[in-house]
């Protein structure tokens, strides 16, 4: 290589014998010279006659073709990446669970508060804080989107395709799509955890079934019987929309 660039006697002896001459000027020029000074080019082609004319030809194609190739984006370039623009109508969400600037509601005998909401995501996922006190959780269900918790104080038992498992402090589990499963606190303590729901919609249900109270922490409402069966009412007629159905295991 001279250059940066093919060697043309290499390329020149594939194709037929040349003239001292000819070889000379081809084994001491880099191709770029061949290519770009048309006295050099008009001299060997006249040396190197048809066979000559050809290897020029050949030598042409070869410099187009190792262009055509520097031009192509690295797979892992900015140039090739296919990752949309920013939208700089979404903002950044920092969410305080104790903060009266999130919702909170008292669930399945527990308290839910929704630190990330569906809205916030452009609906990819939501974010909700659980604390579930002794005896809370809620009954065997499935429904057609991931479902993630990573327990943070306590332990809870969680019940997945009938089978039991003592979850503690630390660990995080994954509930697949469609999955029956369930959870409950039979540990005689309060536990808490965090609870991603891909794609949103959950955070949704919870706010349209559950009763609001004013903090993570508040002590939970306390219903009425003629208030318990409306909400039963209204949890049936959600299920179908929030893709959940009540199941037994």
């Amino acid at each position: 290589m001279t250059g940066g660039w093919p060697n043309a006697t290499r390329l020149a002896r594939r194709g037929s014998a040349l003239t001292g001459e000819a070889e000379h000027h081809l084994s001491t020029l880099p191709l770029k010279f061949i290519e770009n000074d048309p006295q050099r080019r008009s001299s060997l082609e006249k040396d190197i006659a048809c066979h000559g004319k050809v290897l020029l030809s050949l030598f042409s194609k070869s410099q187009t073709r190792s262009l055509e190739m520097t031009d192509i984006p690295p797979a892992n370039s900015p140039s090739a990446s296919s990752i949309p623009a920013d939208d700089p109508g979404r903002v950044l969400t920092v969410a305080d669970p104790d903060s009266a600037d999130v919702p909170h509601i008292s669930v399945a005998g527990g308290t839910y508060t929704v630190l990330v909401s569906g809205a916030q995501t452009a609906g990819r996922y939501c974010l909700v804080d659980m604390l579930v006190p002794a005896g809370g959780g809620p009954p065997p269900h499935r429904h057609d989107f991931e479902e993630m918790f990573s327990l943070l104080e306590g332990e809870l038992e969680f019940t997945f395709r009938g089978k039991s498992h003592t979850v503690r402090a630390g660990s995080t589990v994954n509930v697949p799509a469609n999955a029956p499963h369930a959870f409950k606190n039979v540990s005689g303590k309060t536990a808490r955890m965090l609870c991603m729901c891909t794609p949103a919609g959950q955070d949704e249900f919870f706010l349209a079934v559950g009763f609001p109270v004013e903090g993570r922490t508040s002590p939970p409402p306390k219903p009425t019987p003629e208030d318990m069966t409306e909400k039963g009412k209204l949890i049936a007629a959600l299920l179908p929309k929030y893709r959940t159905e009540m199941v037994k295991m």
